[in-house]
């Protein structure tokens, strides 16, 4: 079995994140994710462990999933035109209103000068269009064309899904029953990492701290596990 074996025996909510990278994220990404899961099931089922939702699979497809399809301009603009955002909107409201929206764009927004955090500007209704017209570029993506990619913000985006695969690579790579329930509090650390801009750097900072303390315990595992192979060669 397979990722999409995974998903036929598991609830469909538990999958809405692979959902978006399938809707919003190019292809590439989504073989990526695909492969990475695979790879993850591979070890476990050859570990003797049956790959589930709550096992390193299921967690490594959660999370992976929630890294690589984070919230960058592009997505945003699909949000507010293709999933029937004005639709809710007339549901709830009657009448005559105006849509205002406060955004941070890296690309536009000033920084406060007292914290450092980038400042909420309001934009009008004609907003909806230039997030119609972006939301057909999201092909540009992780490109060199794209004109978001060079923001500090973008760039750990990718940071955090590269550090995540090679950490994933890691665990697999030693992985055991005795030390399989390390590697799933491992992966689960971008649980941590919640909203956007100066918050979401704060929780990134409390993240990383838990993941560096773990990854020692993980090194901590696999040397004295080798010692007594290194001593019998």
């Amino acid at each position: 079995m397979s990722l999409d074996g995974l998903k036929a025996n598991e609830p469909k909510d538990m999958w809405l994140k692979l959902t978006d990278i399938e809707v919003g994220h190019v292809h590439i990404v989504v073989t990526r994710y695909k492969a990475l899961v695979d790879t993850v099931w591979a070890a476990e089922a050859a570990i003797g462990v049956e790959p589930g939702l709550e096992t390193l699979t299921g967690t490594v497809a959660r999370y992976a999933a929630k890294l690589m399809a984070y919230k960058d301009e592009y997505e945003v603009a699909r949000l507010y035109t293709e999933t029937g955002f004005l639709d809710q909107v007339r549901q709830q409201f009657s009448g005559d209103f105006k849509l205002t929206f406060h955004l941070a764009p890296p690309v536009l927004a000033d920084r406060d000068p007292e914290t450092g955090h980038l400042k909420k500007r309001t934009f009008g209704p004609w907003m909806l269009r230039a997030f119609k017209l972006l939301a057909k570029f999201k092909g540009l993506r992780g490109t060199r064309f794209d004109p978001f990619g060079w923001t500090a913000e973008r760039r750990t985006e990718r940071r955090l899904i590269a550090d995540y695969v090679a950490t994933v690579e890691r665990l697999i790579a030693d992985l055991t029953p005795a030390n399989h329930g390390l590697a799933v509090e491992i992966a689960r650390v971008p649980e941590f990492i919640r909203g956007f801009g100066h918050v979401k750097e704060a929780h990134l900072e409390r993240a990383e701290a838990t993941r560096t303390d773990l990854l020692a315990q993980w090194q901590a595992y696999t040397t004295r596990d080798e010692a007594p192979r290194l001593a019998a060669e």
